[in-house]
């Protein structure tokens, strides 16, 4: 009986966090999105949520996408 490798790929986010020193919130996002050097970044984990697609892999790696299950 052939095997098929079938890719499971589940939506998600990395969350991260940082400590900014600004004179009001909207500052202290500016910062951190802008860059600043001063700003440290703390990986808090992966979410997950509910959008799912499952796909057989080809022989080279690549989606099979003759026949795809889920959405995303």
């Amino acid at each position: 009986m052939p095997k098929f490798t079938v890719l499971s790929r589940v939506d998600a986010y990395v969350d991260y966090t940082c400590e900014v020193e600004a004179d009001s919130a909207e500052e202290a996002v500016d910062l951190a999105h802008d860059g600043d050097p001063s700003v440290k970044w703390t990986e808090q984990g992966v979410v997950e949520f509910d959008s799912r697609r499952l796909v057989a892999l080809t022989a080279d790696g690549e989606e099979d996408e003759s026949y795809v299950r889920g959405d995303g």
